[in-house]
C-alpha cells in the first residue's frame, strides 16, 4: 500500500460498525493505524470474524503487518434496569442494593454481582455511573442485600456501571463470557489479548496458562484499571507482555489528580522493562460530537507521546522530546552482553546522527530492547519468523520486514540495506547502525555492532 503514514508512537483503533468494512479499514490503515482492536464487550463473533478477515486480506495484499488485539470484557459490574430508565437518588437517602433481579427504583437497585454482600464492608464506597453518584455502605442485611446511604446523588439510568474502589472483590478476572471470547480469539490467531480489570500478577499467569495450553503465540496486555493493580504494578509488569493504562475505570476508582502521575510512573517502568505500554481511554472523547479536540485533549495526547508510550488510541504528531529513555543494561542479567550491544547501538546512532538502526531477530527480543531505549532514528527489524511480524507492529518505532536468507552476516547486511533503499526508506550516503549475530546461521544472541554508509 502506498502513502501509508507512519508514526514512531503506534496508533490503536477500536473497530466498530463505522470502521469494520474492508474499504474503511483500508482508509484508516493508510491514515496510520497500526493495531486494530476488537472489543469483545460489543458485537458478535461473526462480526469480529469479518473484521479479522478484512485486516488479514489487507496485510496480504499490501504487505502491511497490522496487529490484531482482542480485548476481553472482564468482570464489568453494572446495575440492572430502572423504572422509566431514570431514577433520582437524593443525598442522604437510603438505598438497598440487591443481587436478586428486579426493576430498580430510588429505594432498591439490582446489581449483577452475586458475591456483593459477602465482599463488602461497612463504610466502603460504591460509585455509580463513572463516579457521578457515590454511596457509602451502611450495613449488610443478608446474603443478597446490602444497605447504603447516598453521599452524592443524581439521576441514574439503566445498565450503568458501578465500581467498588475500596473492596477486595472476589470475582475472577476471567468471566464465563471471557473464556468463550478467548477461545474464539485464539482460534483466530490474534496477536494480542487484552486482559481487563487485572488486580494481581496471578490474573496474568492464569490467562497465560490458558493460552499456552492450546499452543497459541498470543501475547498478553494487562489493563491497569484498578487500585489493586497499581499497588502490584511491578509484579504485573514482570508477569505480562505489555501494559495498557486504561484510564476510564482507573480515574473513577482513584482520585483523578493522581492518574497523570500514575500514568507517567507506569510508562517509565515499562520502558525500563522493555515492555510495550499503551495509554488509552477518553483521550479525544469530545470528537465523538465535535470535529476537533479540545486544547486539554490535545495536551493529553501530547503528554502520553512525550512520556514515551508505545501506543495511544489516536494519532500523535509530537514526537520530538522522548528519546533515549531506557535504563542501562544490568551487568547481572543473563542477556547483559547482547543488551549492552543494543544499548550502544542506540547511543551511537544518536552520536553519528544515523538514519536508522537495522537489526535481525528470531524471537522479537531485539526489537523490544532497542525500542525501549527510544532512539531518534528509525528502527527497521528483519526476521524469518513470520509469526512475530504482526505482534511487533505494536512496538514503538519498529517496522518489520521478512528476510530468510542466511548465507553470511555481511551479505545479509547488504541485502537489507538494498531492500530499504529500494523502498525509499534509506538513500545514498545515509548512515546506518547494524546489530546482528555472527555467524548468522547460528541464530544466536546479538554479538555484533557495525556502522554502514548506504551506497
Amino acid at each position: 500500500m502506498t502513502n501509508i503514514r507512519y508514526n514512531k508512537t503506534k496508533i490503536i483503533a477500536t473497530i466498530g460498525p463505522a470502521t469494520s468494512s474492508y474499504e474503511m479499514l483500508k482508509k484508516i490503515i493508510k491514515a496510520g493505524v497500526d493495531v486494530c482492536r476488537i472489543n469483545f464487550s460489543h458485537g458478535s463473533h461473526e462480526e469480529h470474524k469479518k473484521v479479522i478477515d478484512h485486516v488479514l486480506r489487507i496485510n496480504e495484499e499490501f504487505g502491511t503487518h497490522i496487529s490484531l488485539l482482542g480485548d476481553l470484557q472482564g468482570p464489568k459490574l453494572r446495575i440492572g434496569e430502572v423504572e422509566n430508565n431514570k431514577v433520582l437518588l437524593k443525598k442522604g437517602e437510603t438505598v438497598i442494593l440487591t443481587t436478586e433481579k428486579c426493576i430498580g427504583t430510588a429505594q432498591k437497585l439490582y446489581i449483577n454481582y452475586p458475591q456483593l454482600p459477602n465482599d463488602v464492608e461497612k463504610g466502603e464506597r460504591i460509585l455509580l455511573d463513572d463516579g457521578k453518584i457515590e454511596l457509602k455502605i451502611s450495613q449488610t442485611l443478608d446474603d443478597k442485600n446490602i444497605e447504603a446511604k447516598v453521599v452524592y446523588g443524581g439521576y441514574l439510568s439503566s445498565k450503568k456501571g458501578f465500581n467498588l474502589p475500596e473492596t477486595n472483590v472476589s470475582m475472577p478476572c476471567l468471566t464465563p463470557k471471557d473464556l468463550i471470547d478467548l477461545e474464539f480469539a485464539l482460534a483466530q490467531d490474534l496477536d494480542w489479548i487484552g486482559l481487563s480489570f487485572v488486580r494481581h500478577p496471578e490474573d496474568v499467569e492464569e490467562l497465560r496458562s490458558r493460552i499456552q495450553a492450546v499452543g497459541s503465540r498470543a501475547k498478553i496486555i494487562a489493563k491497569i484499571e484498578k487500585p489493586q493493580a497499581v499497588k502490584h504494578i511491578d509484579a504485573i509488569v514482570e508477569a505480562t507482555d505489555a501494559i495498557m493504562v486504561a484510564r476510564g475505570d482507573l480515574g473513577v476508582e482513584l482520585p483523578m489528580e493522581k492518574v497523570p502521575m500514575i500514568q507517567k510512573q507506569i510508562v517509565e517502568k515499562c520502558i525500563i522493562a522493555s515492555k510495550p505500554v499503551i495509554i488509552a481511554t477518553q483521550m479525544m472523547e469530545s470528537m465523538i460530537e465535535n470535529p476537533t479536540p479540545t486544547r486539554a485533549e490535545t495536551n493529553d495526547v501530547a503528554n502520553a507521546v512525550m512520556d514515551g508510550a508505545d501506543a495511544v488510541m489516536l494519532s500523535a504528531e509530537i514526537e520530538w522530546n522522548i528519546y533515549f529513555k531506557g535504563k542501562k543494561p544490568n551487568p547481572k542479567s543473563p542477556t547483559f552482553l547482547s543488551d549492552e550491544i543494543r544499548f550502544t547501538a542506540v547511543r551511537m546512532s544518536d552520536h553519528i546522527k544515523a538514519q536508522a538502526i537495522v537489526s535481525m531477530t528470531q524471537t522479537g527480543y531485539t526489537a523490544y530492547k532497542i525500542a525501549s531505549f527510544r532512539p531518534k532514528c528509525d528502527v527497521f527489524i528483519f526476521t524469518s519468523n513470520k509469526e512475530i511480524m504482526r505482534t511487533l507492529n505494536l512496538v514503538w518505532n519498529v517496522r518489520v520486514f521478512y528476510y530468510d536468507s542466511m548465507h553470511s552476516t555481511d551479505d545479509s547486511m547488504k541485502d537489507v540495506l538494498d531492500h530499504l533503499k529500494g523502498l525509499k526508506l534509506l538513500k545514498k550516503d545515509d548512515l546506518v547502525v547494524h546489530t546482528a549475530s555472527m555467524p548468522i546461521i547460528a541464530k544466536a544472541k546479538t554479538n555484533t555492532l557495525k556502522i554502514s554508509q548506504v551506497d
